[in-house]
């Protein structure tokens, strides 16, 4: 493959920078050091709210080399090296009550975000607990949360078996129309967040504002959430274990996140030239 000098590169974090103990391993986080010492941009981009990928910033010391944050799957656009919110989107309060009428109709648990807690219909769910364990947020349970989410949220998350949220997500696409972004980031999570709200379209609000181009990219990914700006980037990667349309929409596939993957890509198309 053509070597280019790319110039920024995006991660997603489950799956892709950590392994299956949510850990960045020794040769990657070496490999992205470096990166950094030589001048490249790193950016991590998840579905996690902005304090569960903050632990992982500050790992790979992005406030000192100003790299950035897109949380909520980019609702939130950090610049670590200032703290600042540089772009964020929020659904509208009026559409609270009917995502979850959408949601308590198809009979699945959800939650969404209010400062450093989750707030959800259901503290038992397995999935519900691994959000709050990943991001190490507490959990809230509401008996009645549409009357209490009388606020703006960065996002909803639906939480099933994947088998039976893939038979719902197309029935909450089809009720809230084109004014969300809808899909699922984990085949047990289904995500809803405001329109225009997704990977690719917050790396090009990013790239703007660093006046870079896409071709500069290199994204890397493995989940349904990471397909846009795999699809975006210069250089689209998808690990070994990321599911087929992320593999069939890459143009590299590396390791996996378990077999050092993205020290890989960085040695290969950033580091060693």
């Amino acid at each position: 493959m053509e070597k280019k000098n790319y110039g920024i590169i995006v991660l997603d974090l489950d799956g892709t920078l950590t392994n299956r103990e949510k850990k960045i391993t020794p040769r990657t986080k070496a490999a992205l050091m470096e990166a950094q010492e030589r001048g490249k941009i790193v950016v991590l981009a998840s579905g996690r709210p902005t304090m569960g990928v903050m632990p992982l910033a500050r790992e790979l010391s992005l406030e000192k080399y100003g790299g950035y944050i897109l949380s909520f799957n980019g609702g939130n656009i950090i610049n670590c090296a200032t703290g600042e919110l540089v772009f964020s989107r929020q659904i509208p309060i009026e559409a609270n009550r009917n995502i979850i009428w959408l949601a308590e109709d198809s009979r699945v648990d959800y939650l969404t975000y209010e400062g450093d807690h989750l707030v959800t219909n259901n503290r038992e769910c397995p999935y519900v607990k691994l959000e709050s364990s990943i991001n190490h947020m507490e959990l809230v349970e509401k008996e009645d949360m549409a009357s209490y989410v009388d606020f703006q949220v960065p996002k909803f998350l639906l939480a099933d078996d994947g088998d039976y949220l893939a038979t719902v997500e197309p029935k909450v696409k089809a009720a809230l129309g084109k004014n969300f972004s809808v899909y699922r980031s984990e085949p047990f999570f289904l995500e809803i967040l405001p329109r225009g709200i997704d990977k690719a379209q917050s790396l090009a609000r990013l790239l703007e504002r660093l006046g870079m181009t896409k071709e500069e990219m290199i994204a890397c990914g493995d989940g349904y959430n990471d397909l846009s700006m795999i699809r975006f980037a210069g250089l689209g990667v998808a690990m070994k274990n990321a599911v087929f349309p992320v593999r069939k929409a890459a143009d590299f596939i590396t390791a996996s996140n378990n077999d050092d993957g993205v020290a890989l890509v960085v040695e290969k198309f950033m580091v060693n030239l």
